[in-house]
């Protein structure tokens, strides 16, 4: 039977400063030689600084660690060029480890003297060659330092790759197994789609978050199944287990209970960018061919925030037949859009339909893409999800909370990691947002979260060009469509079981 037990260790901070716990180090390293473990993978952070007498108590703290090893750097070992040292003490910055039944390829996502990560142009292309070469394994591992999706508890949202986007839909392109990393210290593991994004918290560092202690994580690796165990040096286990799904194509045997039409960024101006015969033709196509039950645009109605735009986007949205829900965007509140949004549009209301329940999250802040549901905000959603327990709930907010491909992340909702939480542990059943000008779909545990791409505004990331969502929910299913604006073709999105325990159904 096929079974790979790793350590996921990550953020050591060796130094000689105040900044490192050489007890806590020890107490992990010597838990790790009891063990049998398979491998060791340190997902970087190995030093403080990156200075050379760091490295040098590194490389010797390193060989205490009794078992294979494995290390990708982080954004503090790549500090004052230490890259070139950490190649001389520790290894190499990027690498392949190939196993029987699976493969481990291990990434530099640091960029010199900044907290930030990439995974850059030529390295992206040797990470699909690899993901390519090594396709028949069975078990395909990255490893890097920074993390993939908004971690909780970590304060302002920032430092995700800035190409997460396309990481993460390179990865699940190719069925990767595991990602692991580590740079928030907060242990964390999430499932999107088949893949287990796997946090690990600080080993060794003073700098932990909410009071939390110091940790690293099991991995237990079978052919059918990812075993997460965070285990902290109190002792304390979290436990988390995933099975693939399959098959990953469904048919629908239920019948159809809703139809959601699921727009974002028009941006209606005069500007050269705004294709108002798009507009129109995706409005037409809207009301004659897909004739949903609501639609749901989630921000940037209009370019700015202005009241002849307003006017002309109110004559074009009038004309959609259908029931509507309307998020304000960024664009929307700039200048007076905040008072306009309010009277052309009204203020988003909650919206109850049958056994659905549609909940708007507002997101967007003045002059500023960057959005925040804040702390007042994340409360109330929370209260809002066990008020509508019974229901189907669908939340509508303009900032996208998983990274977009061909969008370059920079922290676009500050509070992205909490509200993910929030809605994952609440099981939410469906979430739209509509930020980024590029479509995805992606489930992370059990909330499938999907975001529209711009309908009618040039300057957009799509390669499939100006779109909009039809999202078919069913009885024991949910199964998005992006819809090409111009021409009406399409193409599959996401399909998602709905589980039986859900109390509406």
């Amino acid at each position: 039977m096929m079974k790979m037990l790793i350590a996921h260790i990550s953020d050591t901070h060796i130094t000689n400063e105040v900044a490192f716990k050489s007890y806590a180090y020890d107490l992990i390293a010597n838990e790790i030689n009891t063990r049998p473990f398979d491998l060791v993978i340190h997902t970087g952070d190995v030093t403080n600084n990156g200075l050379r007498e760091e490295y040098e108590h590194a490389s010797y703290l390193l060989k205490k660690i009794e078992k294979p090893l494995i290390v990708a750097p982080g954004n503090h070992d790549a500090r004052n060029v230490g890259y070139e040292l950490f190649e001389k003490y520790i290894g190499p910055l990027i690498g392949v480890y190939e196993f029987k039944d699976g493969v481990i390829i291990w990434l530099d996502s640091t960029i010199p003297d900044l907290s930030d990560g990439r995974v850059g142009g030529y390295k992206f292309k040797w990470l699909k060659a690899k993901l390519e070469e090594y396709s028949h394994k069975k078990i395909k591992i990255v490893a890097a330092h920074h993390h993939l999706v908004p971690l909780p508890d970590t304060g302002r949202e920032r430092n995700v790759l800035f190409n997460a986007g396309d990481v993460l839909d390179l990865l699940l392109s190719h069925d990767v197994t595991l990602y692991m990393c580590g740079h928030k210290h907060v242990p964390n593991v999430y499932r999107v789609e088949d893949l287990v994004v796997d946090n690990a918290g600080c080993a060794s560092c003073r700098k932990t978050r909410k009071g939390d202690v110091n940790s690293y994580n099991i991995v237990k690796i079978t052919k059918d199944k990812v075993k997460v165990v965070i285990r902290r040096l109190t002792g304390d286990e979290e436990e988390k287990e995933h099975k693939p799904i399959r098959p990953k194509i469904f048919i629908p045997r239920g019948r159809r209970l809703l139809r959601i039409v699921h727009v974002s960024e028009s941006n209606v101006s005069d500007r050269v960018y705004f294709r108002k015969r798009t507009l129109e033709n995706a409005i037409r196509a809207i009301n004659e061919k897909y004739k949903p039950d609501i639609v749901v645009h989630c921000g940037d109605v209009v370019e700015k925030g202005i009241e002849r735009y307003f006017e002309m986007a109110l004559e074009y949205y009038e004309k959609v037949k259908a029931e509507k829900i309307i998020v304000p965007g960024h664009n929307d509140i700039s200048y007076l859009g905040y008072e306009l949004f309010k009277e052309y549009f009204g203020e988003p209301e909650i919206v109850e339909r049958g056994d659905f329940v549609f909940i708007p999250i507002l997101s967007a802040q003045y002059e500023t893409q960057i959005g925040v549901v804040g702390r007042t905000g994340q409360k109330m959603l929370s209260r809002l999800l066990d008020d509508f327990e019974e229901k189907f709930r669908i939340i509508v907010m303009h900032h996208n909370l998983v990274p977009v491909p061909g969008v370059r992340e920079i922290g676009y909702l500050e509070d992205a990691g909490n509200v993910l939480k929030i809605i994952t542990d609440k099981k939410t059943e469906l979430t739209l947002t509509g930020h980024g000008g590029n479509s995805n779909a992606v489930k992370v545990e059990k909330s499938p979260i999907i975001n529209a791409g711009s309908i009618s505004w040039e300057l957009h990331r799509n390669p499939f060009g100006n779109s909009f969502n039809v999202i078919d929910i069913y009885e024991d299913m949910i199964v998005a469509f992006e819809i090409q604006a111009t021409w009406g073709s399409r193409k599959l999105l996401g399909m998602w079981k709905i589980k039986s325990e859900i109390p509406w159904l």
